[in-house]
């Protein structure tokens, strides 16, 4: 149960970040900044989505015309507008997952040139100085891969999610 205690949980994190390199940092705040927005897509359907498509069908069927081209345009408004907001900072979502795993390349890259930058200092291969180098690399591979693969499971969940909603929509909006 001491992993409960905050300034435990608090240290481990920065052990880990240390162990990671500087590209663990940014990986970190691509993860935050990548849930922040799934958490507000969440939120939406939750909170706001069934306001919207209830002023949707308002404003339809408050109408008397349905059949002219004025209508016909209205409706694809309507159904616009509610696929935009079905939308909202999706993409910004996708890149990030997109960037995740490049950024555990980089992380890569990065801790094996600190390995190699080890081996020219020293002029041989000793495995406890490189170490520090080994985990640079192989850390924030593992943390990209998995800040790419939660994301990826909600993206896909939330894309299908605002395509249902919105073909909902777009089919209870009868045109007469």
């Amino acid at each position: 149960m001491n992993w409960l205690n905050p300034f435990v949980a608090l240290n481990d994190l920065q052990q880990f970040l240390e162990m990671g390199g500087d590209v663990l940092l940014i990986i970190m705040f691509a993860t935050f900044f990548m849930w922040a927005f799934i958490l507000e897509r969440l939120a939406y359907y939750q909170f706001a989505h069934k306001k919207n498509t209830r002023r949707a069908y308002s404003i339809w069927e408050s109408r008397s015309d349905h059949k002219s081209w004025a209508a016909h345009a209205i409706r694809e408004q309507l159904i616009s507008e509610i696929r935009q907001k079905t939308e909202q900072n999706m993409s910004f979502v996708k890149t990030l997952v997109a960037i995740s795993p490049l950024l555990g390349l980089l992380g890569t890259v990065t801790g094996m040139i600190e390995v190699f930058d080890v081996m020219a200092v020293t002029g041989s291969s000793d495995v406890q100085a490189m170490s520090a180098g080994v985990s640079k690399a192989t850390i924030p591979t593992m943390a990209g891969m998995v800040a790419a693969l939660s994301g990826l499971i909600f993206t896909n969940r939330l894309e299908r999610r605002g395509l249902r909603e919105t073909q909902k929509v777009a089919d209870a909006l009868e045109i007469s």
